[in-house]
């Protein structure tokens, strides 16, 4: 795949340092950023750790080095979806998805050949998310933004967040939904079940949500893209879609698309972590919907970033192309 160029959708980085936030605003339950040693830190919730992390994380010049060394061309940068703050008051998380923004389009400024961002948007208050999309998009110069997979327990097809899905789609915004605050986290927290077993669920949820709900008949030029490669919803769909037909009076109410449909607008990335999952998605939603993913830095990332894709013989070299390169180059509306 010489000249192949390739670009990571899905990869999450911080600021080396933010304002104490709990000093900011006058509350707890922030994230605080301590530096622990040499090229590591913890990220502090109420003094209680809840990752540890490297400096990859906050880094350019060690990120830009790992990607000479994987392959990698450029990345997309989005926060780490603990930051939403969604469940914050809406003037403190649009406060800070500014600082996170704000330090993301330096990064891209300082090196736009190696890196493109997406921002973060406060979305339990509408009017605000909408405010910061049209910032990030207009003025930062990104191409869109990274979204949870509900709001507070709201699903992603509640009305007040038609203002936003409104506008993202006037200004031709990507979005990338990433699961965060997943549901059953309290009553699986042994083995690391929320991020192995809640967040594929997660995922379908958010998906199916905005397909049941009607959000994406109603705005059918939406550019969305689900992390890891989509969860489980692409391996449930046959159940899914068995539901829409054998009970439409439960899943059809919003919506008379069949979830089938949808795939041929929705984009996934491609970090399933299976070849015989890779597969099954390529067969399913085609090559064409599929970006590369990596979810660097992080221990449930793919190491190297590519490796399933590259690694899979049965592709066609315009498939893998298509997936290295793309299908992230027309979801974010990049000249090729």
């Amino acid at each position: 795949m010489r000249g192949v160029r390739v670009i990571d959708i899905h990869t999450h980085m911080l600021p080396e340092r933010w304002p104490d936030l709990r000093e900011r605003y006058g509350c707890g339950g922030w994230v605080a950023l301590e530096h622990c040693g040499h090229c590591r830190a913890r990220m502090m919730i109420d003094g209680a750790c809840f990752r540890e992390i490297e400096s990859n994380c906050w880094d350019p010049g060690r990120r830009a080095r790992e990607c000479d060394e994987s392959g990698v061309d450029m990345q997309v940068v989005s926060t780490v979806p603990v930051m939403f703050s969604y469940g914050a008051k809406a003037a403190h998380a649009y406060d800070l998805s500014q600082i996170l923004n704000d330090h993301l389009a330096g990064v891209v400024r300082a090196a736009p050949r190696r890196f493109l961002a997406l921002g973060t948007v406060p979305l339990q208050e509408s009017a605000l998310a909408v405010r910061e999309l049209e910032r990030c998009v207009r003025e930062l110069g990104m191409p869109g933004v990274e979204i949870g997979t509900n709001v507070n327990g709201r699903d992603l097809d509640d009305a007040g967040l038609d203002e936003f899905f409104a506008a993202a789609q006037s200004l031709s915004a990507a979005i990338f939904v990433h699961p965060w605050d997943v549901m059953g986290r309290h009553e699986t927290p042994r083995y690391w079940m929320p991020w192995l077993v809640g967040m594929p669920a997660e995922t379908a949820r958010a998906a199916c949500a905005l397909a049941f709900g009607g959000v994406l008949d109603r705005y059918p030029r939406l550019k969305v893209c689900f992390a890891h490669g989509g969860g489980a919803f692409p391996y449930t769909l046959g159940r899914i879609e068995h539901g829409f037909e054998a009970r439409p009076d439960l899943c059809a109410t919003r919506s008379t698309t069949p979830p089938r449909e949808h795939l041929k607008r929705l984009y996934f990335d491609s970090i399933v972590h299976d070849p015989e999952a890779l597969r099954y998605l390529v067969a399913t939603v085609g090559a064409e919907r599929i970006a590369m993913g990596s979810d660097y830095p992080f221990p449930l990332g793919e190491t190297p970033p590519g490796r399933l894709v590259r690694d899979a013989a049965w592709l066609t070299d315009a498939q893998r192309s298509r997936i290295l390169f793309g299908t992230a180059a027309e979801w974010l509306g990049l000249s090729t």
